[in-house]
C-alpha cells in the first residue's frame, strides 16, 4: 500500500522546504520537491496543505507504569503510548530497572513481559542498574548483543535503592567507554540532598516548595562535574545527563565539553515552562503535583531562558519527557502532607511536540531544530537508526503538524490515566493534525485508529557517533 503526502512543507533537523512524501508499505519510498512528484501514481493521497510535514517525535525518556514500591506511575504502557502518540510522538524509550541485589537480565525480563502486546507505538528500554557489581556489568554488556540495549542508567541520587558510589560509577563507564554504550546519569548529589531533607523536615519545613529548597541547582551542577571527571579518567564514556533543570548544571555541561568529554544532555518541557513560585509555591494539596526530581527552579533566576539557549546553541541536545504520571487525589497525596513522600514526577508526554513549538513561535528556537531535538538528535543518540528522519529507507513515523491550530491543554481533554496537568489551562499554537506509524494512520484530527500491541519492540544499535 503506497501512500502520498503532498502540499505540506517538509521540515527535518536540517532543511525545510515544499515537497511531497511518498511511503510504500512500512517505510518511506521517496521525498519529492514540489512539482517533481510523478504524475499518476497508485497512491492514497494525504493532503497536508498548511501542515508541517515532520519526523514522528521520539521520546527517550518516559517511565509507564513505573513500581516504585509505594506505587506505580497512573499511565500503563497502553495509555502511556495512546496519550504520545495523540501528541506526535511515535516512538518512546523506557527503562527496566535492576536495584541493588537484583540481577540485571531479570529485570529486563520481567520489564519486558509488562510492555509486550501493550503499546500502540514503537518502544524500547534502557538499563537501569541500581546495583552496580561485576555480574551486573557483565549481564548489561550482554544486553547489547542479547536485546540490542545500547544504553544504561545510573544514579548519584537516592541512597539506599537506586545510588551508585563514584567507585560503581567509574567501573559502570568505563564499561561503557569500551562498548560505546550511552551512559544516561540523574546528576544530583544524592548524600547531601538527603542531609538537607532530614534538616528541613526536622525544622518543620514540609510545604512543596522545600522540595526544591532542598535539592538546590549547585548539587545538580556539582554532580554534573563529577560524572564528567569520572568519563574522562573511564577512557571517554558516552555520557548523557537527564532531565538538566539549571543553569549551574548546564555550565557545566559546557566546561566538561571543552575539556573533550564525549558528554550530552536533555532537558524536558516542565523547566522551560514551569516555575518553583507558581507552581510548587502553591502550598497543598496543588503544589504536590509539581514534585518532580530533578526539581522546578526560580523564575527569579536565569534558569528558563538560560536552557532556552542552551537548545538553541546545541548545548542542550535533546528534550525528552520524564514522564512518570501520578494522580494527585490517589497517589500523590496518599502518603501525607510532607514534601518527602510524595511520589516524584510530572506527565507530560502528550504534550512535549506542542510545548517545544512555542520555543519556535516566540522565536527561540527555528523549526528545524525543534525538529532536532524532538525527533533526530534522540533518535541518533540511542541508536534508533531507523527514526527521526524523513529519508528513503527510513520507518515512515511522520507527522502533519498544523501551525494555525491552537491547543489548549487541560485535563479533561488529555488522553494521559491522570487526573490533572502540570499545564492546565495553557493556550498553545499549533497542533498535530496527522500521526503516521510505520505507514499507519493512528491518528487523524483528534481520533485515535489503533490498537495496542501494533507498536515493536526496537532492537538499538551503539551509534558509531558516540564510541
Amino acid at each position: 500500500m503506497r501512500t502520498l503526502i503532498t502540499n505540506g512543507t517538509v521540515v527535518t533537523a536540517t532543511h525545510r522546504r515544499d515537497a511531497d512524501v511518498l511511503v510504500d508499505g512500512e517505510r518511506i519510498e521517496a521525498v519529492f520537491d514540489r512539482g517533481q512528484t510523478p504524475v499518476g501514481l497508485d497512491a492514497k493521497v494525504i493532503d497536508a496543505t498548511d501542515c508541517f510535514v515532520i519526523p514522528g517525535g521520539v521520546d527517550a525518556h518516559v517511565h509507564m507504569q513505573l513500581d516504585t514500591g509505594a506505587t506505580r506511575s497512573s499511565d500503563t504502557f497502553e495509555t502511556g503510548s495512546i496519550a504520545a502518540a495523540h501528541g506526535g510522538t511515535t516512538t518512546i524509550v523506557d527503562f527496566a530497572e535492576q536495584r541493588a541485589g537484583g540481577n540485571v537480565l531479570k529485570s529486563f525480563a520481567a520489564r519486558f513481559a509488562e510492555a509486550d502486546g501493550q503499546c500502540v507505538i514503537d518502544w524500547s528500554f534502557h538499563q537501569v542498574l541500581g546495583g552496580v557489581d561485576t555480574q551486573a556489568l557483565i549481564d548489561a554488556r550482554s544486553l547489547v548483543e542479547r536485546e540490542g540495549v545500547s544504553s544504561i542508567k545510573l544514579f548519584m541520587a537516592y541512597p539506599g535503592r537506586l545510588y551508585s558510589d563514584d567507585g560503581q560509577m567509574l567501573r559502570a563507564l568505563q564499561m561503557c567507554a569500551e562498548t560505546g554504550m550511552m551512559a544516561m546519569v540523574h546528576a544530583e548529589n544524592g548524600l547531601a540532598i538527603d542531609v538537607l531533607i532530614e534538616q528541613a523536615i526536622a525544622a518543620g519545613n514540609s510545604d512543596p516548595i522545600h522540595h526544591s529548597l532542598t535539592r538546590p541547582a549547585a548539587l545538580e551542577a556539582e554532580a554534573v562535574h563529577r560524572a564528567g571527571v569520572l568519563s574522562r579518567v573511564a577512557g571517554g564514556a558516552p555520557l548523557y545527563i537527564v532531565h538538566l533543570s539549571s543553569s549551574e548544571a548546564l555550565a557545566e555541561v559546557r566546561q566538561a565539553r571543552a575539556r573533550g568529554t564525549n558528554i550530552f544532555a536533555e532537558t524536558c518541557p516542565q523547566y522551560l515552562h514551569l516555575s518553583l513560585e507558581d507552581h510548587l509555591g502553591k502550598g497543598w494539596p496543588e503544589g504536590a503535583a509539581y514534585i518532580a526530581s530533578t526539581p522546578l527552579r526560580s523564575k527569579h533566576e536565569d534558569h528558563r531562558d538560560d536552557l532556552w539557549k542552551g537548545l538553541r546553541e546545541d548545548e542542550l541536545a535533546v528534550v525528552s519527557t520524564d514522564h512518570c504520571p501520578f494522580c494527585l487525589r490517589e497517589q500523590k497525596l496518599a502518603f501525607g502532607d510532607s514534601f518527602n513522600v510524595v511520589p516524584n514526577g510530572i506527565g507530560g508526554v502528550e504534550h512535549r511536540m506542542d510545548l517545544i513549538y512555542q520555543g519556535v513561535t516566540s522565536g527561540e528556537i527555528s523549526l528545524e531544530r525543534w525538529v532536532e531535538v524532538c525527533s533526530a538528535a534522540p533518535a541518533r543518540l540511542f541508536g534508533l537508526d531507523n527514526k527521526g528522519r524523513l529519508d528513503p529507507g527510513c520507518d515512515a513515523d511522520i507527522v502533519m503538524y498544523d501551525p494555525s491550530a491552537t491547543t489548549t491543554i487541560s485535563a479533561t481533554t488529555h488522553h494521559m490515566k491522570l487526573d490533572h496537568s502540570a499545564y492546565e489551562g495553557m493556550v498553545l499554537q499549533g497542533g498535530v493534525r496527522t500521526v503516521m506509524s510505520r505507514g499507519d494512520v493512528i491518528v487523524d484530527r483528534g481520533v485515535l485508529n489503533a490498537r495496542a500491541g501494533r507498536g515493536r519492540f526496537l532492537r538499538r544499535s551503539v551509534p558509531a557517533l558516540i564510541r
